[in-house]
């Protein structure tokens, strides 16, 4: 089958690519399209990935996010127009769920944040099948009504984590931590104030701190090859998700420091053993100096995970075979 993934960020293109290498394995052929955005472009050349490039990250106002979602859209439509794909496959891709629709293309999506109603509104009405980890509440998939759920036991990370077999270096002072920046340009983040410099400056007097930006002096974001840093780190603090997670499924301490890092997701970690944990900003430090260097060997917990890519494939097939009936 001629399978269409869509990644929009440095997170959507390693999961995509685990799904992709899936699916190659079994002789599909994958149209594997990206936006241009410094995260996407640069993780896909390390990656070894060749994308479609389509259209671009332009968070400067709604109009910029808007127009650039319409063109996406529209050059979609042109790039499928004589051959369209059989399924679409994305992780909350805002443009390839409505090109995807507006074309009968079945859509199987994968979703993990709750707090981000406006891409939820956009997105999950139209998928075909659902993938979700099971730490995501009924309450929330029955809100967009989706035709078909499929639930895993774990995360997203789990996809290009659980086999992953990277080596450590020395080229980091130790102790390292690791302060990834506040997303603020984010649609679920916007005026939200960002405290991630002044955990920073705190935790110097720890070791050593490097702080991971997000945007360059012109606005725009900065490539961090986040599961390579955080394999080497002592401690991982973020206002996020994505990078404490990764951190926590490779045993290494992580702190989350936002309200908007109460997630469904990472919570679920904490119950199950992983070190990421939970913090208000004011008390990161008495945190930190609780858990720093303190890596946990979760080899044991990883292993009773799902790899949800396992269930892509499963999704996969039973659409190739709802489409052979």
């Amino acid at each position: 089958m001629r399978i269409w993934y869509d990644a929009c960020t440095g997170k959507q293109v390693r999961y995509g690519a685990a799904i992709a290498k899936r699916l190659r394995k079994h002789s599909h052929e994958v149209i594997f399209t990206t936006r241009e955005h410094p995260d996407t472009l640069a993780l896909a050349r390390i990656i070894g990935e060749k994308p479609i490039i389509v259209g671009k990250y332009s968070p400067a106002s709604l109009f910029s996010r808007l127009e650039e979602s319409a063109n996406r859209i529209l050059q979609f439509s042109k790039l499928f127009r004589d051959n369209p794909p059989d399924i679409a496959i994305s992780h909350q891709s805002v443009e390839q769920c409505r090109t995807a629709f507006g074309l009968g293309i079945p859509i199987i999506l994968t979703a993990d944040t709750p707090h981000a109603k406006a891409v939820n509104k956009l997105t999950i009405p139209f998928a075909t099948t659902l993938v979700v980890s099971e730490a995501l509440p009924k309450r929330f998939l029955e809100k967009y009504c989706p035709a078909g759920i499929m639930r895993f036991k774990g995360v997203d990370e789990v996809a290009w984590i659980k086999d992953l077999k990277l080596l450590k270096t020395s080229d980091f002072k130790k102790p390292l931590i690791v302060v990834r920046e506040f997303e603020t340009k984010a649609a679920y983040a916007v005026g939200t104030a960002d405290f991630t410099l002044e955990i920073a400056r705190s935790l110097e007097a720890l070791g050593n701190v490097l702080l991971l930006k997000r945007y360059n002096a012109a606005g725009k974001s900065e490539f961090v090859d986040s599961v390579k840093i955080v394999a080497n780190a002592d401690l991982v603090v973020s206002a996020g998700g994505t990078m404490a997670r990764e951190a926590a499924l490779q045993g290494v301490p992580s702190i989350v420091a936002s309200d908007l890092g109460r997630t469904h997701v990472n919570t679920y970690l904490a119950h199950k053993g992983f070190p990421i944990f939970m913090s208000d900003p004011r008390k990161v430090l008495n945190l930190a100096k609780r858990h720093l260097g303190k890596k946990v060997d979760i080899a044991a917990k990883l292993a009773q995970f799902d790899n949800p890519v396992d269930i892509i494939e499963k999704a996969v097939t039973k659409l190739q075979q709802t489409s052979k009936a």
